[in-house]
């Protein structure tokens, strides 16, 4: 018995509809992949061709941005947890704006909030802050 589903038999359907699904399901993963390859290539460009700033600046706040991973490991229901934080510095310039910067982790734990010096930036690339 055939099984048919208005005029077509789903089983020939089914077959010839997944290979377009997992094909086009690498194809999405490829083209987001490539768009931000493009989009760091643009930022790093922008940082590269920015001139290299020193300005006056206090640091107004600190915050870590922490994102734990779940890792299975397939056998005896065994899980791998792990963690990467990232870590962010704000900068208050003399004019009252402000700017948040990525800091290396060695760094961060050296700047204390309300701390005063000098910053160093380019573009959105965080360079170094010296303390006065």
């Amino acid at each position: 018995m055939r099984n048919l589903l208005f005029g077509f038999n789903m089983v020939e359907g089914m077959f010839s509809i997944v290979p377009f699904l997992v094909i086009s399901g690498f194809a999405l993963v490829f083209v987001l992949i490539i768009v931000q390859v493009i989009r760091s290539g643009k930022t790093w460009h922008k940082n590269n061709n920015s001139p290299l700033l020193k300005v006056d600046a206090t640091i107004a706040t600190k915050r870590a941005d922490v994102h734990t991973h779940h890792h299975s490991t397939g056998t005896n229901d065994m899980h791998n947890y792990s963690s990467s934080t990232t870590y962010f510095v704000t900068f208050e310039v003399e004019s009252g704006d402000r700017m948040e910067f990525k800091v290396p982790h060695s760094e961060y734990g050296l700047l204390r909030e309300d701390d005063r010096g000098q910053l160093s930036f380019q573009g959105s690339r965080y360079i170094s802050f010296d303390r006065k």
